[in-house]
């Protein structure tokens, strides 16, 4: 497997571990004035930086909401610290998923690791919260998208956000997951019966990539214009681009060692139902479950436990 391009690299976060409110990493800042609070979370997965950059470009250029609150977190600064140059996919996580655990079960749990102990000092962070950007980038050198639950006010959002940013591309979960609750998906941003309380991934590119980080600062700054924190940068002069839709059907896990893709998948493959897209020892084949199904992150190491691969199938644009 090729080694990536490791264009952005950790730097030292030292500087910012104090915050302001009592939970390190976590910065607040209010304007005195009503608004909405607005979170913009990074590193909840230790070695997707480009997340990284656009919390810490908000931070050093002092960026400050015109209304209402802004708060800049740096989720699992113990995993980005973890970075080895010789395996920089090796520090996503420690231990758990730090985006499946915000559950009460997990919350609320017996079970102890570096991740349930910082999701466990972010709750009030997350809960005070209303409306979340939590920035990833992915393995693969694929399109940038948006991943939200199904909700119209969370549609509304990426669409105008990403006319502005070119993530034109969305994965919408209708049903959760199924592998664990996300962190957008925490107590409110996870229920429908709200009219505000939007809560969007943003997946900004490959994880070491220039553009990748880039993106996440531009779509940072388009997501506080949104709800009205700081002024908007002028329009793009770029035409608009038709959004494209997926709808979740299925996560699947890895259940053994043997688990193989049919062939080799980065992203936003296509297969026919029935179609062979993996094999996994005895736990079974997996199989497109529809025409025109589109595979999303497919797993680029295989290990028992962990998601192995989306399985998506194309909506129409409502637009």
């Amino acid at each position: 497997m090729n080694a990536p391009l490791l264009e952005v690299l950790p730097r030292d976060l030292s500087a910012y571990r104090a915050g302001n409110t009592g939970v390190p990493y976590v910065h607040r800042f209010d304007s005195g004035r009503p608004g909405p609070h607005v979170l913009i979370n990074a590193l909840t997965h230790g070695n997707e930086i480009c997340g990284m950059v656009a919390a810490t470009h908000l931070l050093d250029r002092g960026v400050r909401p015109l209304v209402g609150t802004l708060t800049v977190s740096l989720a699992h600064v113990e995993a980005y610290e973890a970075f080895r140059h010789d395996d920089p996919f090796a520090n996503r996580q420690l231990v758990h998923n730090l985006n499946r655990i915000w559950s009460d079960e997990w919350l609320d749990g017996p079970e102890h690791s570096p991740e349930l102990r910082r999701a466990r000092e972010l709750r009030p962070v997350v809960a005070a919260a209303d409306h979340i950007l939590d920035i990833h980038s992915t393995s693969q050198p694929v399109a940038p998208f948006w991943v939200y639950p199904g909700f119209e006010r969370n549609a509304r959002a990426a669409r105008a956000i990403g006319a502005r940013d070119r993530v034109t591309t969305h994965l919408v979960m209708p049903a959760g997951l199924g592998s664990g609750t996300p962190l957008i998906q925490h107590g409110r941003h996870g229920r429908a019966d709200g009219t505000d309380g939007v809560a969007l991934v943003v997946e900004c590119g490959q994880h070491f990539l220039k553009a990748s980080a880039d993106l996440a600062t531009a779509v940072a700054l388009d997501f506080l214009a949104y709800f009205g924190l700081i002024v908007p940068a002028a329009p793009a002069s770029a035409p608009a681009v038709a959004q494209r839709r997926f709808e979740l059907l299925q996560t699947c896990m890895v259940r053994t060692p043997q688990f193989r893709f049919a062939r080799p998948l980065i992203g936003f493959e296509t297969f026919a139902k029935d179609e062979l897209i993996a094999t996994d020892g005895d736990a079974g084949d997996i199989r497109a479950p529809c025409d025109d199904c589109t595979v999303l992150m497919p797993t680029r190491e295989p290990i028992v436990g962990r998601e192995a691969v989306y399985l998506t199938r194309p909506l129409v644009d409502p637009t």
